[in-house]
């Protein structure tokens, strides 16, 4: 063992009391100190490396380098690794790693040279580093602008959305205030009040403007978090702000305007208005609103940041190419961007006006009328040669469109007051103006002994464009069939959005068989395929025909029974047509009675379940069954499981429906088993309403362990529509099932909008092709293509694929020869009692 006499006694205690680690080596890298705060860092005792190699103490990576390294310093005598500091990886015994801050000093010890290796434990701090670089990456992929304070509400780290959005980097903005920043318009006691709310640990919600670098506005949904201590004192704040300039924009210039039209006022202050709220928002332009007369000469509507003499000079100036910017865009209709006044044509009668003034730069964009009039023009002045920004495009964009609906009210006020009678979105009449026309129609109707069509019109599935492309998608959706709607339609018929997806038509002097015509012809243009968000969409709608005067006499009444006609349409075959009958009034009060009877059937276990064998192509092998819901009433017999389902989704049922069919389906198959039958699992069909439910998990595993089954003899069935479902708790739950082991089936794979979409994403072992495409595969080649691809897609993404409802040997034929395995059908076997099941296997299958 080396000796330590070279090292006075002082020194080594100093050493070895250190708070940091100390690890000195001698001329041959043997360790002849280690502290006891050594100890507690590596966790080695002194007596496991006095004496041994430093390299023990050498994370094993780098361990056979680390002699070279150290004698290749010695020699040189550059001493690279003395008095620096570095941070180094610890690998401790037992496998753990810290992280130290070393520093290594030589010590000359009466001829012997020594290095002391000094060690500052900063694990901790290096996570920290890590997790706010982790933290950095994650924060910096969004557009939004996030900001982190310190407890004196100074900047002290901003991400890149922050500096896409305002422009400042992050050495302008550190240890600056956010609103001495961004918003330096804030009072004091508002800031105060922030802070208060802030302190009291409840988080900030606000809608704000803030300035960017260039001095322009940026809205902003802000909200703001506090991070307390565990004393409860204010540490930090965590800000994120979302850009909202352009709807709020819009959102601010519409309301200001349209509010003024409401209260009557003169053309001159809601001009005055537009432009005063542009200069607010972008004080580096002036604006100013001129109108053309019907005899083509210019008026100042409204200049508020030129000069009167000015305006006046201008007032009466034709529309001509050199009557600068405004004159020349009022001419060609288009706009004119005049970039440098000082040599351009245009502005050759008015330049020594405008120079006068410090302007050097015009852009002028001309207000149209409806029908492609030229009212007036919107211009802005820059004191500066330059072409117009992003910002000010999107200002234009939004006056001039209130600019020109103002104009048109000065021309004929009753164009203003109809405004209130049409839908926003698509431009048809809304339900106010369809009453006030369609009884006008209905008079003279009346008057002529003449007949009027009414028609309800209601889209089908249109929740699952909204759901799955989002509400822009569905407003883009609504305004392509409103067009459709309205093109070719004659003068007198009337077009009208009510509400959300549903349309009404009133068609005079028409008669039922001229209304079947009609409708034959515009749902042949309403279903053509529509590009949607990159989408194709095939439209399908059910419509609803009420008769004047044989249906009604009041446009109310009517339009209540096309409804009603509208919704038996929908009810039966989705995309039909169907006329208003007597029968449909005897129809919806039955539809109360069935409803109470389906509550009383539930509530009194009055349904039942049915088995459909599901077979293995080739071996005519059970592979499993679906359970069926059946109701038998005792006055109306057998009720179609078509009209008592969608009725008990309606109605608030299909939960609690669900719940007894899966109880009922696992009570049943332990009864077969019981009995020696071997059915290997139990499909049961689920609602979306079923995964609303949170405890639906711990339901199935309290009824698997009721009646002794696993997780595997269970498949529950469900439909694009679940997976499409915004409940929050959907998504969720569906989760928590498929972790129970429970197999997942998407039922009527094909047939709806996303479902490719949501296969990637969710849990599902099996599909089952929709029985629509098995139905005309004999003869339908496009039948014959999408149960291909569904195959295919099924072989792809390693999941089973059931066929269902094969009615032929020829369907199961060209299904096999595709590459279908699993068959469901009443060619097979119809849905069978439970005491049939038995009789069934034994007869076509052998281990039955």
């Amino acid at each position: 063992m080396p000796n330590c006499t070279d090292l006075s006694q002082v020194f080594i205690q100093t050493l070895e009391q250190s708070v940091d680690s100390v690890v000195v080596i001698d001329s041959q890298n043997r360790i002849i100190l280690f502290n006891e705060a050594s100890e507690k860092l590596w966790g080695y005792g002194s007596d496991e490396v006095l004496g041994r190699n430093v390299e023990c103490l050498v994370p094993k990576p780098i361990r056979a380098q680390h002699d070279g390294y150290i004698e290749a310093n010695r020699r040189t005598g550059i001493n690279k690794i003395v008095g620096t500091s570095r941070d180094v990886l610890i690998e401790c015994k037992g496998g753990a790693r810290r992280w130290g801050s070393m520093s290594i000093s030589k010590i000359d010890a009466q001829g012997q040279m020594l290095y002391a290796a000094f060690i500052k434990d900063i694990t901790r701090q290096h996570e920290e580093q890590h997790r706010l670089y982790l933290l950095s990456l994650v924060v910096d992929t969004t557009e939004n602008a996030i900001f982190i304070t310190d407890a004196s509400w100074a900047i002290i780290y901003v991400n890149d959305g922050f500096t896409q959005m305002f422009g400042y980097s992050a050495q302008d903005v550190v240890n600056r205030t956010p609103i001495e920043v961004l918003a330096p318009y804030f009072k004091h006691s508002r800031i105060a009040a922030i802070r208060r709310q802030l302190a009291r640990n409840d988080a900030y919600h606000g809608q704000e403007f803030g300035y960017d670098r260039g001095g322009q506005r940026v809205w902003c949904n802000v909200t703001t978090y506090p991070v307390h201590d565990i004393h409860g004192h204010l540490t930090n704040t965590v800000s994120v702000l979302i850009d909202v300039t352009h709807t709020r924009m819009h959102e601010v210039l519409r309301h200001k305007m349209l509010e003024a039209m409401v209260r009557e006022e003169s053309l001159e202050t809601l001009m005055n208005l537009a432009c005063l709220e542009v200069q607010r928002i972008a004080p580096e332009v002036i604006a100013t609103v001129l109108r053309v007369d019907e005899k083509g000469l210019l008026h100042t509507l409204a200049a508020p940041g030129l000069p009167v003499a000015y305006s006046k000079a201008l007032d009466g100036t034709a529309v001509h190419p050199e009557s600068g910017s405004c004159g020349a865009a009022a001419f060609s209709g288009e706009s004119v961007m005049v970039s440098d006044i000082t040599s351009h044509p245009f502005w050759e009668g008015f330049r020594d006006l405008v120079i006068e003034l410090g302007l050097k730069a015009c852009w002028s964009t001309p207000i149209k009328s409806s029908d492609g009039r030229v009212l007036g023009t919107f211009a802005f002045y820059y004191r500066e040669s330059r072409e117009p920004s992003p910002l000010h495009s999107l200002l234009v964009n939004a006056c001039i469109h209130l600019c020109a609906l103002a104009l048109e009210r000065e021309e004929s006020r009753v164009h203003i007051r109809q405004l209130a009678f049409y839908d926003d979105l698509t431009g048809l009449a809304n339900r106010n103006l369809l009453h006030a026309r369609a009884e006008q129609a209905i008079a003279q109707a009346s008057r002529h002994q003449s007949s009027v069509a009414v028609v309800f019109i209601d889209l089908d599935r249109f929740k699952q464009v909204n759901d799955s492309l989002g509400h822009p998608a569905g407003d883009e959706f609504l305004r392509v069939i409103a067009h459709r709607l309205s093109d070719r339609r004659r003068e007198s018929d009337i077009v009208s959005r009510l509400s959300g997806d549903e349309f009404v038509l009133v068609l005079p002097q028409c008669t039922s068989v001229q209304a079947t015509d009609l409708i034959e012809q515009l749902r042949a243009r309403l279903s053509a395929p529509c590009q949607i968000s990159g989408v194709t969409l095939k439209p399908s709608m059910s419509f609803g025909v009420s008769m004047f005067p044989e249906d009604g006499r009041t446009m109310e009444l009517l339009l209540h029974r096309a409804d009603m006609a509208m919704y038996q349409a929908k009810t039966s075959v989705r995309g039909s047509v169907c006329f208003f009958s007597d029968g449909l009034d005897q129809l919806a009060q039955g539809r109360l009675r069935l409803e109470a009877a389906l509550r009383e059937a539930i509530d009194d276990e009055a349904l039942h379940l049915v088995y459909q064998p599901q077979i293995v192509l080739g071996e005519f092998e059970l592979y499993g069954i679906e359970a069926l819901a059946r109701w038998t009433h005792p006055q109306l017999g057998e009720v179609s499981p078509t009209c008592f389902i969608p009725l008990a989704e309606e109605c608030g049922l299909i939960g609690e429906f669900g719940l007894w069919a899966l109880r009922e389906a696992c009570r049943q198959l332990a009864a077969w088993r019981k009995q020696g039958l071997r059915v290997p699992t139990v499909s049961v069909n689920m609602s979306p309403t079923n995964f609303h439910n949170r405890n639906l998990s711990k339901v199935i595993i309290r009824t698997l362990e009721e009646y002794g089954l696993q997780a595997s003899d269970l498949t529950l069935e469900i439909t694009e529509s679940v997976l499409m479902d915004t409940n929050p708790d959907t998504l969720t739950t569906i989760e928590e099932v498929h972790a129970l082991g429970i197999s997942l089936a998407m039922d009527d794979f094909g047939t709806g909008y996303s479902s490719l979409g949501y296969l990637r994403r969710m849990p599902i072992q099996e599909l089952k092709l929709d029985r629509s495409f098995v139905h005309d595969l004999e003869s339908d080649a496009t039948s014959q293509a999408l149960s291909e691809a569904v195959i295919r897609i099924g072989e792809s993404l390693h999941l089973r694929v059931v066929a269902e409802g094969i009615e032929t040997l020829a369907q199961q034929r060209i299904l096999q020869n595709q590459g279908y395995r699993i068959a469901q059908g009443f060619l097979i076997s119809k849905p069978l009692a439970p005491d049939d099941l038995s009789h069934w296997l034994e007869k076509h299958c052998a281990f039955g």
